[in-house]
């Protein structure tokens, strides 16, 4: 009986020390995949662009082959854009998850397209820009998308009206989550990555 008494005390001391550590290992990867991946002086220009492609499943199809094929995506990203592909095993920031809502929902489609042209200082994310065609960038963005269940398709996130970035990309002003504060929100969300 005693010794029940002292699995379970040490389970509970387990459980409640291990608590915090997750929760400031999840915050520390809010705060990562929030960092803005475009240089400051390049966001504007990047969120004004948007996607000359109607959306298709045709242009998904396409998009599929440029991300298992020419654009090598999969290496790092995975074959389902979970982010784990063999190439992104070792990397930190680890590779960015398309699954993942929240890297639809709080970039616009032009701050992607400029991180996969012209990678992401600071990360792994090499540019593609001399590899890839801009119709071709914007064609696996699109499948990229997939992967996300539906979530941020055309209603990606906009930056007009949102509120004004700060020097460190934070966001300050309302947001588009009926003015929850941010780090609430992305205290419900999911993990950092590069890209």
């Amino acid at each position: 009986m005693k010794n029940v008494i002292r699995w379970s005390a040490g389970l509970m001391l387990s459980l409640v020390i291990g608590v915090p550590m997750v929760s400031a290992q999840q915050q520390q990867g809010h705060q990562r995949m929030m960092m803005p991946r475009v240089p400051a002086d390049k966001l504007e220009e990047a969120r004004a662009l948007t996607s000359p492609l109607p959306q298709s499943s045709e242009v998904v199809a396409q998009g599929k082959a440029i991300y298992e094929g020419k654009g090598t995506c999969f290496n790092c990203h995975g074959k389902t854009g979970g982010g784990d592909g063999p190439g992104g095993v070792n990397l930190t920031p680890s590779p960015r998850n398309f699954r993942h809502h929240g890297m639809w929902r709080h970039r616009t489609e032009g701050e992607i397209f400029w991180v996969i042209k012209h990678g992401s200082p600071g990360t792994a994310m090499i540019p593609f820009g001399g590899l890839l065609s801009d119709e071709e960038i914007w064609t696996v963005m699109q499948y990229e998308r997939s992967f996300s269940g539906g979530h941020g398709g055309r209603g990606m996130r906009r930056h007009e009206g949102m509120g004004s970035m700060d020097q460190g990309g934070k966001r300050r002003g309302r947001g588009q989550h009926g003015g929850m504060g941010e780090m609430e929100h992305h205290q419900k969300m999911g993990e950092g990555e590069c890209c």
